[in-house]
């Protein structure tokens, strides 16, 4: 993959983020705040986003959206590689995968 290539791929996935978020926050927006993992402000903001600033905005090089998951534990859940000896019910593992996570973004509010 080369420089050009990687930076439309980024613009692409910015573009679609964002319709994504506008789109979760004008349907539900406390469900948004927790399956986004943004601010209220941030959510305000991306609600109020015309077309064309949605497109300028993506067109950034720099990939707007990020990992939430941040620690071994978790993507261990999320992967079943760590939590597959102990417990053999993938619904579960990504049941505390998902309550972890959950209680991180409460932790950030």
């Amino acid at each position: 993959m080369n420089d050009d290539q990687l930076t439309q791929d980024i613009r692409d996935a910015n573009l679609t983020y964002l319709m994504l978020a506008q789109n979760v926050i004008r349907k539900d927006k406390a469900e948004a705040l927790f399956r986004l993992g943004i601010s209220e402000e941030s959510a305000n903001l991306i609600a109020m986003l015309s077309p064309a600033q949605i497109v300028k905005i993506a067109s950034s090089p720099m990939l707007l959206c990020r990992f939430r998951v941040d620690d071994d534990l978790v993507w261990g859940l999320l992967t079943n590689h760590k939590a597959a000896a102990k417990v053999n019910n993938e619904s579960t593992t990504r049941l505390h995968a998902s309550i972890l996570m959950a209680g991180r973004f409460a932790e950030a509010l």
